[in-house]
């Protein structure tokens, strides 16, 4: 994993490396970035993605890291996830960098919640509106920051979510939110010629990162929110 899905990763890692084998669903999962260490970690892993490109190259990747007997991929998408997953089939949801792009949020949730079973965890990994506005601003566009600080939809880079809108969508998909992690909090603004050039940069600024992922005033940086809810 690379410095700005490292936080993601471990707390991946610390929620399934000591389970018993589970069904983990991973939505939008690509080639399998994340379903691959999952399924290393000894979880049965269906994910589920539109691109059937990005499905061949899971299933390589899959084969290169000896875990094809764990995994499986399925052409879908969340708008139409219980075509291809059971209503209760799942323990665990993976949905990182889908959620901005559905149609309606709190439907998606529903849908998820749907396919999981009772007490099942959902990963969920989205877009955070405050560091759009940042980063808007510091590259100098100060229209588009402030029309982005007024909620006004950018559709071609899907929604975005404050912690706040989070904190109630899940609920009302019945999820009880466990943790909260701000992700690339500093890593979208230190320049790629600085990890280059420092000797042990990168390390460094994954620690930093790991340091303030869970410290609530750091979270409005956040180019995204990392959220593990419980299902009840």
């Amino acid at each position: 994993m690379d410095l700005r899905t490292a936080v993601v990763w471990e707390s991946l890692r610390d929620l399934l490396g000591s389970r018993e084998q589970c069904d983990v669903l991973d939505i939008g999962g690509g080639t399998g970035g994340f379903a691959a260490g999952v399924a290393e970690l000894g979880h049965r892993v269906l994910v589920v993605e539109p691109n059937p490109d990005a499905l061949a190259a899971f299933h390589r990747r899959a084969d290169e890291r000896g875990v094809a007997d764990r995994v499986r991929g399925q052409q879908g998408e969340l708008s139409t996830l219980l075509d291809v997953a059971e209503p209760d089939s799942v323990d665990v949801v993976l949905c990182h960098g889908v959620l901005e792009w559905a149609g309606d949020p709190a439907v998606a949730l529903d849908t998820i919640a749907r396919v999981l079973r009772p007490g099942g965890m959902l990963s969920l990994l989205v877009a955070q509106q405050h560091a759009a506005v940042l980063a808007r601003a510091l590259a100098g566009h100060f229209h588009q920051a402030l029309a982005v600080l007024d909620g006004d939809a950018e559709p071609e880079r899907g929604s975005r979510f404050t912690l706040a809108e989070l904190g109630e969508l899940l609920p009302a998909a019945g999820f009880t939110l466990e943790k909260v992690h701000g992700i690339r909090v500093f890593a979208d603004h230190v320049p790629g010629t600085l990890l280059d050039s420092e000797p042990h940069a990168a390390e460094a600024l994954v620690e930093l990162e790991r340091a303030v992922a869970e410290r609530p005033e750091f979270h409005s940086l956040a180019t995204q929110l990392h959220v593990l809810a419980r299902l009840g």
